[in-house]
């Protein structure tokens, strides 16, 4: 199994043993290797036994690549290691950057079972050529000979070309999650035990290359929102593919596997306890490391769709590499945004690639003005001296949102409960912390803190 997006998980898989390689982690880099039929992290005293055993053949690899090996690099051949170490039955492995020049792709078509391409998006654009085309073939070289390859979907005309192309070339069969034979839809939105989930149905039913059907219904999804009612067809029909080729996976196995997949910091609501121990008493919080412009329109769509009617306050950090405009004008497009809090968080231990919260807010100034939206900020010449209680007061009369730079994290959350509780009244309010994984992981780390 050779897969694209962390999005995707296989826990349905009926075998003694399997493991999955994916990035990024949000509270250990354990989470980078997991293990077991329940996908549990790699313990710290394995990882750490692992790694000593290895170290003179990293150390040698350090010396031949001039020091070059990245860190990514040495979790995958850590990773590699122990999957033959272990034996196991099947190894889930997310690729990190693209695909054909990835460290993930050693692995040849005798030791895989399918390839997995979920989407094609403007991610990583420049380190892979400049263009969704060259993004295209990049990630279509986990395509292998002979193999079966399982397109998400759905594409732009252009690129599934390019994928179908590079399949013919290596003989591969092609399963297309977003085939119009294929019948997914949500029905709709409910509780449980205070989690909301969507219930959907998914009828998958491929008749070229490959013959391949299932029919489920009613679902329980507690990942939220249509991109991930895709991302569990496009999982459906990798393990439909690996049924097909001998696999012993029943339907309601894959029906279970589905109901429980959660990955943290997607589509992750916080229990009123979890918000009140850091700070946010009464709050709904939803954490999503949404980090493209794709990913804030599935966040602000998957929030419509759950809570229609919601006054948002987002709290947002972002990397420097990333399109920050884009970001802005699909949250501030996308619903009711009462205010947007603009911080930082460190990115991988520094602050060397993190925005600053003042340049974000730029940003969030200048997508306001392309979108014909009036806002509310400190650096206004005649707003400048007052408090944030005084500018919420200021945009209840206009109903304008409220834009904050806060340099400080708790900093951050305490003006967004102040625009929370100034906004919403008696309606429902969510504070919503996005922008980036690690801004999860440090919401994540408070709350590990305080519990």
């Amino acid at each position: 199994m050779f897969s694209t997006s962390s999005d995707l998980k296989y826990p349905f898989v009926e075998k003694r043993l399997h493991l999955c390689l994916c990035s990024p982690h949000i509270q250990t880099v354990r989470e980078r290797i997991s293990m077991g039929r329940f996908g549990e992290p790699v313990s710290a005293k394995a990882l750490r036994s692992l790694f000593h055993r290895i170290k003179k053949i990293l150390d040698r690899a350090m010396e031949v690549e001039n020091g070059r090996m990245s860190h990514f690099e040495v979790l995958t051949a850590m990773a590699f290691t122990l999957f033959a170490q272990e034996n196991v039955g099947i190894a889930v492995i997310e690729a990190g950057l693209g695909g054909a020049r990835d460290a993930t792709n050693v692995i040849c078509s005798s030791g895989l079972a399918t390839s997995v391409i979920t989407t094609i998006g403007e991610e990583h654009l420049a380190a892979l050529g400049g263009s969704l085309e060259s993004i295209a073939t990049a990630k279509s070289g986990i395509i292998k000979q002979g193999r079966p390859v399982v397109l998400g979907g759905p594409f732009l005309p252009r690129i599934e070309h390019i994928l179908r192309d590079k399949a013919f070339l290596m003989s591969s069969p092609v399963v297309l999650a977003s085939d119009a034979g294929n019948r997914s839809k949500i029905n709709g939105v409910s509780m449980l035990n205070g989690r909301p989930f969507q219930s959907c149905d998914i009828v998958i039913r491929v008749e070229r290359d490959l013959k391949l059907f299932i029919e489920l219904l009613d679902v329980k999804l507690y990942m939220l929102g249509t991109h991930q009612l895709q991302n569990a067809v496009t999982a459906t029909c990798a393990a439909l593919c690996l049924r097909h080729l001998g696999w012993r996976i029943s339907d309601e196995c894959i029906r279970t596997g589905l109901q429980q997949t959660h990955l943290l910091g997607r589509s992750q609501f916080l229990t009123s306890k979890e918000a009140q121990a850091i700070g946010l008493s009464g709050a709904t919080m939803l954490l999503d490391g949404a980090h493209t412009k794709e990913s804030a329109r599935a966040l602000m769509e998957t929030i419509k769709m759950t809570f229609p009617e919601a006054g948002l306050t987002l709290v947002v950090a972002m990397a420097s590499d990333k399109d920050h405009l884009g970001f802005a004008r699909e949250c501030l497009s996308g619903g009711h945004v009462n205010g947007v809090v603009l911080t930082e968080a460190s990115i991988a231990g520094s602050k060397s690639r993190t925005t600053a919260a003042s340049l974000l807010r730029n940003c969030w100034i200048q997508a306001s003005k392309e979108l014909g939206i009036d806002v509310l900020h400190d650096e206004m010449s005649e707003h400048q001296d007052l408090s944030v209680d005084q500018l919420i007061c200021l945009s209840k009369l206009g109903n304008k949102p409220i834009l904050a730079a806060e340099a400080s994290f708790q900093a951050s959350l305490n003006t967004a409960n102040q625009i929370l509780r100034g906004r919403t009244g008696d309606r429902l309010g969510i504070v919503v912390i996005t922008g980036s994984l690690h801004i999860v992981s440090l919401v994540l780390a408070t709350l590990h803190h305080h519990v």
